[in-house]
């Protein structure tokens, strides 16, 4: 008697929730419950007699066996998506995204692996754009419209969007940036151009009464976190795109606190792969949740 086939929806939960750490997100990301995903992974664990994760309350990692299934899992999910394109091929599927500057970040590439696009069948076209520019172009249809948008917001959205995260902006300085000098002016790096969190640090400072001065403008945050490393500058930021090996240093110089901000999605109603990968990109950004 041939042994009993595995059941793909139980492989492919347990790669979610490896991948994104929560059962939780696991769960939005297969449009599913967190119910669930737990039963799906229980069938699975019963199905090959040995545990899988070890789950805490706020924590979730493989087992040894875990980790020696996790590779054979993926290629099982990749044969899979492999078999159903030789069908499905002659209609490639598109996912065109617009994200804010102040949204993507260094962990950008991380969150496109997740989405596994070498083998989704899927292509996905991405733009950064200024989330003052985003809204309107949202609205725009036709070829060069979006099909979902990723900005930040400066006030919780009542409607329009969904709320997947809440970060507060913090000033980001190399570790060794010095105060300035009594009376001197603080040294800023920003975005050029009208720009919300730029706007949102002047009137911070202003409403202080602390002077400043803007040393550099960047084109893009990859531009102005290139200043703050440097240590040409201190800069208004979120701590998603913040650049690697700075630090928040408001507490240290004796800054105001910047206010909190919203990484907001809205989407058109999108179904199949491109669905599928819009709620795995909006599951990672969300902050953890319970696993």
């Amino acid at each position: 008697m041939l042994p009993r086939p595995l059941d793909l929806d139980g492989v492919l939960a347990f790669v979610r929730v490896v991948d994104l750490g929560s059962f939780t997100r696991a769960a939005e990301a297969l449009d599913t419950s967190q119910a669930a995903i737990s039963l799906r992974l229980k069938r699975l664990e019963d199905r090959l007699g040995e545990r899988l994760l070890d789950r805490t309350p706020r924590h979730v990692a493989t087992t040894r066996k875990g980790e020696l299934f996790l590779s054979a899992a993926r290629r099982l999910l990749e044969a899979h998506e492999s078999a159903l394109s030789e069908i499905t091929a002659d209609v490639p599927a598109r996912l065109c995204l617009g994200m804010s500057d102040h949204v993507a970040g260094p962990d950008l590439p991380a969150l496109l692996r997740r989405l596994g696009l070498d083998k989704a069948g899927l292509t996905l076209e991405v733009r950064i754009v200024p989330s003052r520019d985003l809204a309107s172009a949202f609205e725009s249809a036709g070829e060069c419209g979006y099909d979902a948008v990723l900005l930040r917001a400066e006030e919780r959205p009542e409607r329009d969007g969904t709320v997947l995260a809440q970060e507060r902006l913090g000033w980001f300085a190399a570790p060794d940036f010095p105060a300035p000098p009594a009376g001197e002016p603080l040294r800023l790096a920003g975005l050029s151009g009208p720009c919300n969190v730029r706007a949102a640090a002047a009137r911070t400072l202003d409403a202080a009464g602390l002077p400043w001065t803007e040393v550099f403008v960047g084109g893009g945050v990859l531009a102005v976190g290139a200043a703050v490393t440097a240590g040409l500058a201190i800069a208004a930021l979120p701590p998603r795109p913040a650049p690697p090996g700075a630090v928040e240093v408001g507490a240290r110089l004796g800054l105001p606190e910047l206010p909190l901000t919203w990484i907001v999605m809205r989407s058109r109603h999108l179904t199949g792969r491109p669905a599928e990968a819009l709620r795995t990109l909006a599951a990672a950004y969300r902050g953890p949740g319970g696993h």
